[in-house]
């Protein structure tokens, strides 16, 4: 968009690894899963067991390829070895502890060593980097703080770059307001739903989002579509980055998205080695084939992580702004984000870029799931601007249930609520609210 700030790439400030060819990033990774298999296989019980139980050993592991006969990881082995069964080291040589919010059953915890602290750093500011951050800069950080990695994650990575930090967590919408005036960072570091709640604070006191002093946006922590990034970049005049990474690999700082080139997240491969799976059959799938994202921790000291099912959906693509490292697409769903309404597969995602499309409308929304009978039944509640008149409403209401049938091919019905009808977040959106029981 040509109301953006210029930001001209700079290859100066690249760490070693963003300057390795293909046939060294791979020299690498495969030293380092051969290390990584073996720390978690002599140090982890649970790892030990998975591996007797496929008769493997790590010396099986002689190449790359040889990723896949190792043993997935999910959720609910961390949670079934809660708190420390799957850390690797002593717990004196344990750090920091992160962990989930929990919501869904036992929490998952996760650990790191004073080096996979430094390396966590390392990455942060890497992909800081690769957003057009550079030292000096200020950066406010909105992710949350606390066992959630967020906002730590960006924190330590800042710091590492060299930035001034401005540590201000979520909430507190008005003094975000005020600090970002009266500091004036260039950088933001948010989940795009809670960045759309501080533009809306923006211009309700009066104050032009584009005249503020961000120039650029590290968004992550949640899916959020192309559509939301035009609407970012067009009210606030800044360059809207993708960010992605989970507590259970590292936190945030797996892959970034360049600002050049926004083609794709550049995942850092030195560190996590990628797949895509079929996640019905648990095949690898084809390179630029659509699947379940799966990692695999090459250097992490106190919990390694084999073959970790993410749940997220995307593809793996060949790297461009930094060729050595391949790229995934933007997230724009999970497995367990999947609504089968009627026999059709719906991700929230979709519903947000045919709510983004239609004029009159904000971009909160709601999915809510019911079952007031045999058939689950999907409503969508969506907010007006204030400026659209009740049969105005009604009318988008209709438009918006059309689109959702031809497009997405299931019916919904939709209720277009007054402005402030739907929850706002300070982290990551409810899209889902599943009311099935």
């Amino acid at each position: 968009m040509s109301n953006l700030p210029v930001i001209e790439p700079r290859p100066d400030l690249y760490d070693e690894a963003e300057r390795w060819s293909l046939d060294e990033m791979r020299a690498h990774q495969l030293e380092r899963l051969q290390w990584s298999v073996r720390q978690a296989y002599e140090h982890v019980p649970h790892y030990r067991a998975a591996f007797e139980e496929k008769g493997i050993h790590p010396d099986d592991v002689k190449a790359l390829e040889d990723v896949r006969i190792l043993p997935f990881t999910t959720k609910a082995d961390l949670r079934a070895n809660y708190p420390f069964g799957m850390f690797a080291v002593p717990r004196e040589q344990v750090n920091r502890v992160h962990a989930s919010s929990g919501t869904t059953g036992k929490p998952t915890v996760v650990g790191y060593t004073a080096e996979d602290i430094r390396t966590w750093s390392s990455v942060m500011a890497r992909s800081l980097r690769a957003s057009g951050v550079v030292p000096g800069d200020g950066v406010h950080v909105s992710y949350g703080y606390g066992l959630f990695t967020g906002g730590l994650g960006a924190h330590y990575g800042a710091e590492a770059l060299g930035c001034m930090v401005i540590p201000m967590s979520g909430g507190q919408t008005e003094k975000q307001i005020q600090l970002i005036t009266d500091f004036r960072p260039r950088a933001i570091m948010v989940t795009p739903s809670y960045f759309l709640s501080l533009l809306d604070e923006m211009e309700r006191v009066g104050l032009d989002p584009r005249e503020s002093s961000l120039e650029i946006g590290v968004f992550g922590a949640e899916p959020w579509t192309q559509a939301m990034r035009e609407e970012i970049e067009q009210r606030a005049g800044m360059h809207a980055t993708d960010i992605y990474g989970l507590s259970e690999v590292m936190g945030p700082g797996v892959a970034q998205e360049c600002v050049e080139t926004k083609d794709g997240l550049h995942v850092w491969e030195d560190h996590f080695y990628p797949e895509i799976v079929n996640p019905l059959t648990d095949e690898q799938v084809e390179e630029g084939q659509v699947g379940e994202l799966v990692f695999t921790s090459l250097t992490k000291q106190a919990m390694p992580v084999l073959r970790y099912r993410t749940r997220d959906l995307t593809k793996l693509m060949p790297g461009t702004a930094r060729p050595a490292f391949r790229r995934m697409e933007k997230v724009t769903g999970r497995t367990d984000d999947l609504m089968i309404v009627r026999g059709v597969n719906v991700f929230p995602t979709q519903i947000e870029e045919i709510v983004l499309e239609e004029e009159g409308l904000t971009p909160y929304f709601q999915c809510v799931l019911t079952r007031p009978g045999r058939m689950d039944e999907l409503t969508v509640n969506v907010e007006a601007e204030p400026s659209v008149a009740p049969e105005t409403r009604a009318e988008i209401a209709r438009r918006l249930q059309h689109d959702i049938k031809s497009r997405i091919g299931t019916t919904a019905k939709v209720n277009v609520v007054e402005p402030g009808g739907v929850e706002r977040s300070v982290g990551k959106a409810r899209r889902i609210v599943d009311q099935r029981g």
